[in-house]
């Protein structure tokens, strides 16, 4: 059936259209066969994804467990917890990944963590950054913390966490970073980057990092009595 008007309006601390439809699509499922799941029509759901809508608690209830996942995370109400809040996993298991797989979870942009230990404590750094050809590279500004990854062997960690499903993975980068000085290459990593600074505008120095290493690991949960394929 499809919910009549909210009796019990809940207020949205995220964008729930939004979140909805990641969601739905992170677990292939269309738009009527979650409609099916929540007891909805799929134009309502359509309308939910597309509009700002403050639907009941009961049929928020009924969507979360459409979705596999939380009232609190279809609002946005976790927004604001680190990763990883959620209960472990019953039955999880550990596969490590190869190399080609690290690469392509790496993709081609997106947010990591550089490490730094230069003539001090070491450093942690998070960073927006891009694949560019056999390259990781990132923009900061000179006197900023992740520019002393330049001339030293430095790492970069990049990782997702499902909360909703107690999983995610990590891909961890080693290799020698150097200060891009050659303008031509710093105009195709330009180019090539998805985004500025997260932090704004003025870091226009970017530190490039050769991998001499990548490797990483996923952690998914089983179905109950369900034996792993592969651990380490």
């Amino acid at each position: 059936m499809q919910p009549g008007p909210p009796s019990e309006p809940v207020r949205m601390q995220g964008d729930l259209g939004r979140r909805a439809a990641l969601r739905r699509q992170q677990l292939g499922l269309s738009r009527a066969e979650v409609a099916a799941r929540a007891g909805a029509s799929p134009e309502y759901l359509q309308y939910l994804e597309e509009n700002t809508a403050e639907p009941g608690i009961g049929f928020l209830l009924r969507l979360a467990g459409a979705l596999d996942t939380t009232v609190a995370e279809l609002v946005g109400g976790t927004v604001e917890l680190p990763s990883g809040y959620g209960k472990a996993a019953a039955h999880p298991e550990v596969l490590v990944l190869g190399a080609d797989e690290c690469r392509e979870l790496l993709s081609t942009h997106g947010v990591g963590r550089v490490a730094v230990t230069v003539e001090g404590p070491p450093g942690i750094f998070p960073v927006n950054y891009t694949v560019a050809e056999e390259c990781i590279a990132y923009r900061t500004t000179p006197d900023a913390g992740p520019a002393a990854a330049a001339g030293h062997e430095v790492a970069l960690e990049v990782d997702h966490i499902d909360d909703a499903f107690s999983q995610g993975w990590s891909v961890l980068v080693v290799g020698y970073a150097r200060a891009v000085t050659d303008p031509s290459e710093a105009r195709r990593l330009d180019e090539r980057a998805h985004s500025g600074p997260w932090v704004g505008d003025g870091r226009d120095q970017w530190i490039a990092i050769h991998p001499a290493r990548i490797t990483g690991r996923r952690i998914r949960a089983l179905a109950t009595g369900a034996p792993p394929t592969a651990t380490s």
